[in-house]
């Protein structure tokens, strides 16, 4: 663990989990062209400290470099944080992954660390650090969600839907409970996103297939997630496109939609 700047006087910190590339990458671009000093995690330490360099002469950047499938890790990054004397008024909840194939086709071990990252992990740093978030009176947490889940788990990513259900609703409750202490709380829901996340699961080919007018861009969807949280909205979908097709699914039958996403995970299985 280590930083790339004495830390700077400031209200408090942006930190941002899975920083080291795409969407979190971009999280703290924006950040930092807004004047938050920032505290990037994420496994790959050398992208860490490139991307620190690179916004390094708009605001203070700290670098701990941190794998949070370790079920120490969370305990590690706040105890990091407060023995560089730090304070977190922003958190950004990105980091994540998807395990592509049925539930069966993967060892439990894979599950598990799956889980640890994606809920384990998120649940304890947000916990851990949500005591300063709120004594900073204006504290604003980002959960990286998913429009996964807004509809039907897929075949072939058990876990993934279920993880991200569980953020909004997780979002939802912090809202409502923190509110009073000036804490704002968004699940941030994007549908396909350029980035490096398809090619982590290995399903780059068969993504690339779809029509390019449903991808978002990394930069559209954090420009709409900070404007939201800002706004005090607990969800946001980016992209009009995509909140419309919300507005849709969300009057169909659950026994359509399940058919829907059958034949699509048949689609996909016979593309790949």
């Amino acid at each position: 663990m280590s930083s790339t700047a004495v830390p700077a006087q400031h209200p408090g910190y942006a930190l941002i989990t899975g920083a080291s590339a795409g969407i979190g990458a971009e999280f703290a671009r924006q950040y930092a062209a807004r004047g938050v000093p920032l505290i990037l995690t994420a496994r790959r330490a050398e992208r860490l400290q490139a991307l620190a360099t690179e916004l390094g002469t708009q605001v203070d950047v700290q670098v701990i470099a941190a794998d949070l499938e370790d079920p120490a890790a969370p305990a590690r990054i706040a105890e990091e944080i407060a023995r560089r004397g730090l304070r977190v008024r922003v958190l950004v909840n990105n980091a994540g992954y998807g395990v592509p194939g049925r539930y069966l086709t993967r060892d439990w071990s894979v599950h598990a660390r799956f889980i640890q990252l994606m809920v384990t992990a998120l649940c304890e740093l947000t916990w851990r650090l949500l005591p300063q978030i709120a004594a900073s009176g204006s504290g604003r947490i980002i959960n990286m969600a998913s429009f996964a889940a807004l509809v039907p788990g897929a075949d072939g990513q058990t876990l993934y839907a279920p993880a991200k259900a569980w953020l909004v609703a997780m979002s939802q409750s912090l809202s409502l409970e923190y509110a009073d202490r000036g804490v704002r709380v968004c699940a941030l829901c994007p549908g396909f996103t350029w980035s490096e996340f398809h090619d982590v699961t290995g399903t780059r080919e068969q993504m690339s297939r779809l029509p390019r007018w449903i991808w978002l861009s990394a930069e559209e969807v954090v420009r709409e997630g900070i404007a939201g949280v800002e706004r005090g909205q607990v969800l946001v979908i980016p992209g009009w496109r995509w909140r419309l097709l919300y507005h849709v699914v969300r009057h169909l039958p659950q026994s359509w939609l399940l058919a829907l996403m059958a034949r699509s995970s048949r689609k996909v299985r016979a593309q790949a």
